[in-house]
């Protein structure tokens, strides 16, 4: 119980302190009020930008850039984990030939998860 009574008048000084500099502050300039009171918001949001925001940007740009240089022999993963190597192109939709049999596949364009490295030009064998 003694915990509980230290622990209030702690609370209560706290409050009592901070009724005071209200007072203080009543006084002091407007302008020097508001900046104080939105200072901590405005710094919020600028971290929020350069640890959210700015990062993302980054990252769509890069995948929209990547969208944008896709072309035929590309071989691709999709979003589901499908391997296949691109053989036509069109508007907001992609050609893939899958598997050993070379089975044709249709996909959206933002459906194409990455570019890999490997083309069927280098390693033919290695892909089928």
């Amino acid at each position: 119980m003694n915990f509980w009574y230290k622990l209030l008048g702690i609370t209560f000084a706290l409050a009592e302190e901070a009724a005071g500099s209200a007072e203080e502050l009543a006084d002091a300039n407007p302008v020097a009020v508001l900046i104080t009171t939105f200072l901590p918001m405005i710094l919020i949001f600028v971290v929020f930008y350069f640890m959210l925001i700015r990062p993302q940007r980054k990252k769509d740009k890069k995948v929209k850039e990547m969208l944008d240089n896709l072309k035929v022999s590309d071989r691709v993963c999709t979003i589901g984990g499908i391997y296949g190597t691109i053989t036509q192109i069109k508007d907001d939709t992609v050609t893939l030939s899958v598997g050993n049999q070379n089975m044709t596949m249709v996909v959206a364009r933002w459906g194409i998860r990455s570019v890999e490295e490997v083309s069927i030009e280098n390693d033919a064998e290695a892909l089928n």
